[in-house]
């Protein structure tokens, strides 16, 4: 069935997608957002349990210098709280639990000695990246040819060392470390600030929730524009003809003068695109994998590790479950829940298992942590974005190695009049539900300024 004409047409209903809507509805411009799921939000997914008990199955974190979210915050009444931070974090290293504060974890002082010397040295590296071009730096090319893995290894002189940073780099990247390329991390590291941002709660990327869970953010967006929103409306082509572009949704057709394209790169590898994509941007998105992420939830009537001095914080290497727990209680802390991350090949192994099964190994390690109580949960409950038809996985798209060299800034470029969007297109904050915002409003000032100059 063929559609009226609109000028805009958005594919994707995530951040970006909805944050590209917004910017076009204040200009007046028409658009339709195409969405395949039955929600908003994409890689931001919040589950309501209970009316008083939800978990955010993706996206949940806002901190310092992601100034776009806190508007949004401000410009829909929004609360947003920090993250509890407080009492003693846990160390379980080769099966041994060690207590600390702060974010360095007790080690031996040689370990603990070279834990720094690493840390600052890339931080070092990152800070000597243009996010506009980190291709151009003198020694890109050396740096896209080794991956992380390969880096930490060499500049770890302890195995406790190797360790500990490849735990925390795992769930700041979401993935084995060998998926990508050293280039790439300094990249994101330099996007996001600083790793040290990257990895701390306060004044870190950790700093604050949503109160009532980050999806709430996408949906007071999308409030002005609701009726331009299509679900359960996957795209299948795209055809450029002169002057118009012919989108392809099942039985449907639309078409439009421009289209944003918002979605994760996988499912932008599905699309059809006539004529075809150029060969630089097909290029990468044969070689551009996503992260692979789980998360599980573990929920109690409260949060009883605070009254025993915990912070609900724990960085483990153990094989079997998370690499990283955190309180993700709510504000009121009317209910405990303790939120662990598994990444990369413990994540497969993970989700391979039955839900008992998957149960019963997380109740095992937080009993291990925090005593008895943590034996009688309420409820349970875990979830992957790589499962996710319309996700393919999480955060984002990671560069492996030689894709900066050899693709550079393909993916974000536009071709005609197809513009691309979605946190993998964002300089600032890739990878983040800030970088998608920017990446998406960046598509729609794009198209809104063309327009400006058309009436000239």
């Amino acid at each position: 069935m063929k559609i009226p004409s609109t000028e805009v047409i958005i594919v994707g209903a995530g951040f970006s997608g909805i944050a590209a809507a917004k910017k076009l509805h204040e200009a007046g411009i028409s658009f339709k957002i195409l969405e395949a799921r039955d929600r908003i939000g994409g890689r931001v997914f919040t589950r309501y349990l209970k009316d008083d008990l939800y978990v955010d199955l993706g996206g949940q974190w806002i901190g310092p210098t992601q100034d776009r979210m806190y508007e949004l915050c401000k410009e829909y009444g929004i609360s947003y709280f920090e993250t509890y931070d407080e009492g003693k974090n846990i160390l379980n290293l080769r099966g041994k639990i060690r207590t600390y504060k702060g974010i360095i974890p007790k080690m031996d002082p040689i370990s603990l000695i070279n834990l720094d010397i690493l840390m600052r040295k890339l931080e070092r590296m990152a800070r000597q990246i243009n996010v506009q071009s980190p291709w151009s730096h003198p020694k890109a090319q050396q740096w896209d040819q080794i991956t992380l893995e390969d880096f930490l290894r060499k500049n770890s002189k302890t195995k406790s060392c190797f360790e500990v940073i490849k735990i925390g780099c795992e769930t700041i990247f979401a993935c084995e470390l060998t998926e990508l390329s050293l280039l790439h991390a300094l990249f994101y590291i330099r996007s996001g600030t600083s790793l040290e941002t990257l990895i701390n709660i306060k004044n870190g990327a950790q700093q604050h929730r949503i109160v009532g869970g980050m999806q709430r953010i996408a949906e007071a967006m999308a409030a002005a524009f609701r009726e331009h929103l299509l679900f359960e409306s996957p795209v299948d082509k795209i055809i450029q003809r002169t002057g118009e572009l012919e989108v392809i949704s099942g039985e449907n057709s639309f078409s439009a003068n421009h289209v944003i394209l918002t979605v994760p790169p996988p499912l932008l590898k599905r699309i059809q695109f006539e004529p075809g994509l150029s060969s630089e941007k097909r290029k990468l998105l044969d070689q551009y994998p996503m992260g692979r992420v789980g998360k599980c939830f573990m929920i109690y009537e409260s949060p009883f590790w605070r009254d025993a001095n915990f912070s609900g914080q724990v960085v483990s290497d153990d094989p079997l479950t998370h690499q990283t727990l955190f309180d993700c209680s709510p504000v009121d802390g009317k209910y405990g829940i303790l939120m662990g991350f598994m990444i990369g090949n413990r994540a497969d192994d993970y989700f391979s298992n039955d839900e008992k099964d998957r149960k019963a190994r997380m109740i095992s390690q937080l009993v291990r942590y925090f005593g008895d109580k943590a034996n009688e949960p309420i409820q349970y409950i875990d979830f992957t974005m790589s499962d996710e038809t319309w996700s393919k996985g999480c955060y984002a798209a990671l560069m492996p190695v030689g894709a900066w060299s050899n693709w550079r800034d393909a993916y974000r470029k536009t071709e005609g009049n197809l513009h691309f969007a979605g946190t993998e297109a964002a300089t600032v904050w890739h990878g983040y539900i800030e970088g998608a915002v920017q990446a998406g409003e960046s598509a729609a000032m794009e198209i809104i300024e063309k327009k400006k100059k058309e009436k000239v």
